[in-house]
């Protein structure tokens, strides 16, 4: 089976991730896409994020009915920070009956060569790009295991979302019902 990884923070995951899973398990070659939640990313402030269960339960949430996506709790079994060569390493070792291809956005394609080990992503891994708004692609764009996809471009941030909640405004379209629910719950991003 062909699975692709959307790894990410998801603090919180909104409905622009969700259209690029969608898009990239339904509209590429893809046969299923895994939500992979980062407890830290080493190049991001971890002071940021909250618990990494509430951000893996949100995820659940938001995909709990679709069959092709699922969420993955894979790198919080694994050593901290989360370094994607090591995931994929233990994934391919783990699944030999898969083939793995990385989902990033032009942001992270942009970044990659400060990446651990990226030489042997690229040379290992088939990578599927989403733009990002104001993102100009580097020279990696036209490696050959690198494809630019049609994505629809979001121009929202769960960086956009977390001020939004913390100045008390409406965001009850910017992700689903039960994330929203989930996180006034708890009281989260206050």
């Amino acid at each position: 089976m062909k699975i692709g990884l959307f790894f990410g923070s998801f603090n919180p995951i909104h409905i622009g991730h969700m259209i690029i899973a969608n898009y990239m398990a339904n509209h590429t070659y893809l046969d299923r896409v895994w939500i992979v939640v980062s407890p830290q990313n080493p190049l991001k402030d971890k002071s940021l994020l909250i618990n990494t269960y509430d951000r893996l339960e949100m995820c659940k949430l938001a995909f709990n009915d679709d069959a092709k996506i699922q969420v993955s709790d894979i790198e919080l079994h694994l050593p901290q920070p989360s370094y994607t060569i090591d995931t994929l390493t233990y994934l391919k070792e783990k699944y030999p009956e898969h083939e793995f291809t990385l989902i990033m956005g032009a942001d992270n394609l942009n970044s990659l060569k400060k990446w651990k080990n990226y030489e042997l992503i690229l040379r290992d891994y088939k990578i599927l790009v989403y733009p990002r708004p104001k993102e100009v692609f580097s020279e990696l764009s036209t490696h050959p295991n690198i494809s630019i996809t049609e994505t629809p471009i979001m121009e929202i941030s769960s960086t956009f979302i977390r001020n939004a909640i913390k100045n008390n405004k409406d965001i009850r379209y910017f992700l689903p019902d039960s994330v929203l629910e989930f996180i006034e719950s708890k009281s989260l991003y206050k």
